[in-house]
């Protein structure tokens, strides 16, 4: 048994949605967003919807109690943009500036640090109805917007984060139809939303830094080591061009202002001369949502004509996804030896799991525990061999929404109560708690 060790400043906590947890989606003037309008359709495989969710926006101090309780010292939050701008653009909502600044107040009352991200998929539905991310009509009103909340909340934020996963946004919202708006363009689809987030995400760095100084800048992107099934030369191929479009798409974008060479020829028709240089920015600070890596093959009718292959894995999530958390300290070591050792941190990672209530009232969610346990030490793994890694989030904080999913799956260290909103902290809570208050963990 080795003894894990982790810097005194080190960030400990865990990451929320705006529209997974706020509920109230009919209140205080916002805005209709293209998960309402998902929703609506029918296309939640649940038949839930997250009018009500966890009812956040009025329990937002018993959730930041949970925080504290926790010894957590950072919380990333997403701001929703159909609270703040209920058209995408024009007039400000200022009942839902409100609500963000009492957020933020009870943060820093708590001794937590606020780390704010823009943009978690709630799209505002009227500009969806103009293009949405497959035009650059959307590029100007997110940098407005990021202008608008930062001028409100940048006094006491220093961090901003601009998107999340602009990967999935594309593929699943845009490529497959499986999460909203629900179109299903193909690669060409896939690549467009890919490339006009990465515009929107440099106007917005620009904006802000023009106007602040002293902030922490970055985004957060989904990232997951891509291998081939196997040597076959059609799977390695198959592997390659996936890498291109999951992870360096959004990656090279905004760090080194550039489009994967493997795409380069399908985004000619949309990339214009100047966009490489302004998806370009440096950022002081990159969040990494890791889940799993991807083990890909060729395989036509999909889209790049690559598809899911075997994992050789013997553990799985509720989720159906692989566990692997050595691939997180590969992709830490990636940074270091690729992109120059830039400031990381972990801004999600998490499992749901089937959890089960004992009849004390109690879960204890052992699976999620060792999930945990295993990816924070492939941090301190990585830590100790020289990368740059900041902080630990883990996804999430509670019980919520899951998107197409609904409420069907639990990836909370929190169990919420659907029927009652009371939330009960699950065994996943104290282990983290645990490490969090002391800084070290017994690597088995």
């Amino acid at each position: 048994m080795a003894l894990i060790t982790f810097p005194k400043d080190f960030l400990w906590g865990a990451s929320t949605a705006a529209y997974q947890i706020e509920g109230a989606i009919h209140e205080d003037g916002r805005g209709p967003c293209v998960w309402d309008t998902f929703t609506d359709a029918g296309r939640i495989q649940d038949g839930s919807s997250a009018a009500v969710a966890c009812d956040h926006y009025r329990r937002w101090a018993e959730d930041i109690a949970l925080l504290k309780g926790a010894g957590f010292n950072a919380y990333r939050f997403s701001i929703a943009w159909p609270r703040i701008l209920p058209s995408g653009a024009g007039a400000v909502n200022a009942a839902g500036l409100d609500f963000y600044d009492r957020l933020v107040d009870g943060l820093l009352a708590a001794g937590i640090r606020p780390m704010a991200c823009l943009y978690h998929w709630d799209l505002p539905q009227p500009l969806e109805d103009r293009g949405g991310w497959q035009g650059r009509e959307v590029v100007g009103p997110f940098a407005d917007y990021a202008r608008i909340v930062a001028a409100r909340l940048a006094d006491r934020v220093k961090d901003w984060m601009m998107l999340n996963e602009p990967n999935v946004v594309a593929t699943h919202g845009y490529g497959t139809g499986e999460h909203a708006p629900g179109h299903k363009l193909g690669e060409t689809g896939i690549l467009r939303a890919l490339h006009h987030q990465n515009l929107a995400q440099g106007a917005a760095l620009r904006a802000i830094s023009a106007e602040h100084s002293g902030l922490t800048l970055g985004t957060v992107i989904n990232l997951q080591p891509c291998r081939a099934e196997s040597d076959r030369p059609e799977d390695v191929a198959a592997a390659a061009r996936w890498d291109a479009v999951w992870n360096r798409v959004a990656l090279d974008g905004v760090m080194r202002g550039r489009i994967p060479e493997l795409m380069a020829e399908r985004m000619k028709d949309f990339v214009l001369p100047g966009d490489e240089e302004a998806i370009r920015f440096p950022i002081d600070l990159l969040g990494i949502n890791y889940y799993s890596r991807m083990t890909m093959k060729h395989e036509t009718g999909h889209p790049f004509d690559v598809w899911w292959g075997d994992a050789h894995c013997d553990r799985w999530t509720a989720m159906a996804w692989p566990v692997q958390p050595d691939g997180l300290y590969d992709l830490l070591m990636e940074f270091r030896r690729d992109y120059g050792n830039p400031a990381v941190f972990v801004a999600e990672n998490g499992a749901a799991y089937d959890d089960v209530v004992t009849p004390d009232g109690q879960v204890h969610d052992a699976e999620r525990v060792a999930f945990l346990r295993d990816h924070v030490a492939s941090v301190g793994r990585a830590l100790a061999d020289g990368c740059n890694v900041k902080g630990y989030l883990c996804w999430s904080l509670l019980d919520n929404f899951e998107w197409a999913f609904g409420l069907s799956k639990r990836f909370g260290i929190v169990r919420v109560d659907y029927d009652t909103l009371v939330r009960t902290p699950k065994d996943s809570y104290r282990f983290l708690s645990e490490v969090a208050r002391s800084g070290r963990l017994d690597d088995v």
